[in-house]
């Protein structure tokens, strides 16, 4: 990677790694289907607004269903799974579900022909499930109904990522990267828009609310998104995606030592297992097969 690659990748690694902090505010003040539809219309709304005073060109001219798609799964799903089970499980555990994004993406992009499979990413696959059934299997905390239905909404949350980056890799590549984060995050905000119903806006949320969401929304949403778009252009969503892991590093020190969050040692050695089957599948490791 050139240097305005890796600049934009460490911007990515420490804003989403620390987005955590601010996302459990914000679902405190708004709720969580609250959190993900206002941020994702604040965000939509001040990239619209940047562009215009900049006198940026917009020209959505890829089809609307596909701005809808990857509103729907890397915008509205990824985040609706966090918001959930962030305050259910911890930023600890949740950032470790994070580093299957990788994994997930290499599936789908296996699935769709956008990659060729070999070996060493299948035995990533597995060494990754591997370590995702020691992180679910030994935690800290009791394994209750809670505990469940935290862990199922991150999964969630990580292969509706990985779907959404691909499918914006294939189907709108054309597209700039403002024209892709504007258009799937306005589309994220409206389809969760009318869940607020169902689940409310709990109480009045206080001014620092306000500021948490809007900081949320314009640095670790808006901002984030267009240099991850453009980071999928440049270097392909396989590779993009790969970011996932340095979040997690980041997520995982926050939780730990600011949150006070605990691991058990058999979760800290599946984080491990699962960042090592996630860098086969991406081919990270210098394996090389051997020859007869």
């Amino acid at each position: 990677m050139q240097a305005r690659e890796i600049t934009a990748y460490t911007f990515l690694a420490f804003a989403w790694g620390l987005s955590f902090l601010l996302l459990l505010k914000v679902v405190d003040g708004f709720g969580w289907i609250g959190a993900v539809t206002f941020r994702c219309l604040i965000a939509g709304l001040l990239l619209y607004a940047a562009a215009r005073l900049t006198r940026r060109r917009l020209a959505f001219e890829a089809k609307w269903w596909h701005y809808v798609a990857v509103g729907a799964t890397t915008v509205a799903g990824q985040l609706i799974g966090l918001s959930y089970s962030t305050p259910l499980i911890g930023t600890a555990m949740a950032a470790i579900f994070v580093a299957t994004i990788p994994m997930f993406s290499m599936v789908i992009a296996q699935l769709w022909g956008m990659e060729r499979i070999t070996p060493p990413r299948v035995a990533g696959i597995a060494l990754g499930t591997v370590g995702i059934i020691m992180l679910v299997g030994f935690p800290a905390v009791p394994v209750d109904t809670t505990f469940v239905l935290g862990c199922i909404g991150m999964v969630f949350s990580t292969f509706s990522a990985a779907f959404g980056s691909n499918y914006a890799a294939r189907f709108l590549t054309k597209a700039s990267p403002w024209e892709v984060t504007i258009g799937s995050f306005f589309a994220g905000g409206v389809m969760t828009l009318p869940f607020l119903l169902l689940v409310p806006v709990p109480g009045t949320p206080q001014p620092i609310d306000y500021l948490y969401l809007v900081s949320l929304a314009a640095l670790m949403s808006a901002l984030t998104y267009v240099v991850y778009f453009w980071l999928v252009g440049r270097i392909g969503p396989t590779r993009a995606i790969s970011v996932e892991f340095a979040v997690t590093v980041v997520a995982v020190l926050v939780g730990a030592f600011v949150l006070h969050e605990d691991l058990t040692a058999i979760q800290i050695v599946g984080a491990a297992v699962i960042i090592g089957g996630c860098a086969m599948v991406l081919g990270l490791l210098p394996l090389r097969r051997r020859v007869a």
